[in-house]
């Protein structure tokens, strides 16, 4: 960083949200689990529904997801990794006007150094990824809560900058 850049306007990344919606319970959501402790290396959390769909057979407090956050140097690890199996492009419209981003891995074998197991099948996963700078914690504080300036808020432009410089990633329209 040069000297004359102001330090609280560093990005970087709060957290790595792998998700897994399975949508059944039973082995199925087992082996999603299964698969997202082998990419992830942490232990997940099943996500639990919210709303009654019966035309998918699923009702409120069913156990059909499971998600994993990552943070700090696991999560960058995993990053690098998600993005090889992307072939480091992702779309520039992933990208949300809070700098926020996420795109989706059709089958969890692309990811780099994973094997095909016949017992857990192919499942594909989402990655989303949360940026912050410091400052940030003003809006998360239990006493004297506020608002991010606008002036310190993140942009889409701000974070596909520092995703391509920080991973190489080329940014497609």
């Amino acid at each position: 960083m040069a000297g004359n850049e102001n330090p609280m306007k560093e990005l970087r990344i709060e957290k790595v949200t792998v998700n897994m919606g399975i949508g059944q319970t039973g082995e199925e959501l087992d082996n999603g689990v299964k698969i997202i402790e082998l990419l992830t290396k942490k232990k997940p959390v099943r996500t639990v529904c919210k709303v009654k769909q019966p035309t998918w057979g699923i009702r409120e407090g069913l156990e059909i997801g499971a998600k994993v956050t990552l943070r700090k140097n696991d999560a960058e690890e995993f990053l690098k990794r998600a993005f090889a199996a992307k072939q480091n492009k992702i779309l520039a419209r992933n990208f949300d006007r809070a700098g926020n981003f996420g795109f989706g891995i059709k089958e969890h074998i692309e990811m780099p150094g994973v094997k095909y197991d016949p017992k857990l099948g192919i499942k594909g996963f989402d990655v989303l990824i949360t940026m912050t700078r410091p400052g940030f914690r003003i809006k998360k504080r239990k006493t004297k809560k506020a608002l991010v300036g606008k002036k310190h808020r993140i942009s889409s432009e701000e974070a596909i900058e520092f995703i391509k410089k920080k991973f190489g990633v080329e940014i497609n329209e």
